[in-house]
């Protein structure tokens, strides 16, 4: 069995305009979370906490997860994708060599929840061209329990109590595993994966036997990992990918290995004929003065 071996409060912030979240991110927990670089958490009907939503702003080299639980979001981006997605809907967009692109929240009430998963990609693949796509609800793999809770698989090729289940996602390099999870009051479920990556569980209802709401557990590599919902059930998310063993330097929306790349990043999308020509499919060759990081 995988081995709990740390547990992490997520912490209150505010990001875009203003909006309320809670988080887990930082370079004190960079190395617990690789390959991921981020989980943020939206959850509020009040909606003054989450109005201002994220307008345009650029991203280069990683990849952005946003899995909606309830409510609506609005994406658009420079490469002419636009959509809305709603409970149970997932975007899946790898920001690459750089994508500028909005999230707004599709509503003026009512209940906001959803994530934000931020994974990071390969010195290789840092700068592959964008790309972008949506799951619809209907297309997620969903596993019923025997005593009442439900597996959603996102991402991955997992075993359940047993039984194999496959997420709608094709493999990719940092071999992500995304799973919603609910479990009924004592309810308990088996799930064995890549024994070799570790494991980050997030609980955002209920509690397990060891993790309470808004805590993520950090599980060591093994075979099998055991969740046991508390009293009043549990739901929870579970990541899991192959660490990536490169330096990782992160101003602000960019994520890039060296001082050296995220200067390019800045310089990049501080110039209006990089931006025309990254709206146009191209690259281009430019330079500015560094930033001290």
């Amino acid at each position: 069995m995988r081995k709990l071996t740390r547990v992490i409060n997520a912490q209150p912030a505010q990001d875009g305009d203003g909006v309320k979240i809670h988080r887990l991110a930082g370079p004190q927990l960079r190395q617990a979370l690789n390959p991921f670089l981020m989980i943020d958490e939206i959850n509020s009907d009040d909606a003054a906490d989450y109005i201002g939503g994220f307008p345009e702003h650029p991203h280069r080299g990683f990849e952005t997860i946003t899995y909606m639980k309830a409510g609506r979001m609005r994406h658009r981006d420079h490469m002419g994708n636009e959509g809305v997605i709603g409970g149970g809907d997932v975007q899946w967009m790898t920001a690459g060599a750089g994508v500028l692109h909005s999230e707004m929240p599709e509503q003026e009430q009512g209940l906001l929840h959803g994530f934000q998963i931020w994974l990071n990609l390969p010195a290789a693949e840092k700068m592959k061209p964008a790309a972008y796509q949506e799951i619809g609800c209907a297309d997620i793999v969903e596993q019923a329990l025997a005593d009442g809770g439900v597996v959603r698989v996102i991402a991955g090729a997992v075993t359940i109590n047993q039984q194999l289940a496959q997420g709608p996602l094709p493999e990719i390099s940092t071999q992500p595993v995304f799973l919603d999870v609910q479990l009924s009051a004592n309810e308990t479920v088996e799930i064995s994966f890549n024994e070799h990556n570790p494991v980050l569980v997030y609980v955002y209802s209920g509690e397990t036997n060891l993790i309470k709401s808004r805590q993520l557990g950090v599980y060591q590599s093994g075979s099998t990992l055991k969740l046991t919902g508390g009293p009043a059930g549990v739901k929870l998310l579970v990541l899991s990918g192959q660490p990536i063993s490169e330096p990782v330097k992160q101003y602000g929306p960019f994520v890039m290995n060296s001082a050296e790349e995220i200067n390019r990043a800045l310089a990049d999308f501080h110039n209006p004929q990089f931006l025309k020509q990254l709206k146009a499919g191209r690259k281009t060759e430019n330079r500015s003065p560094k930033v001290k990081l």
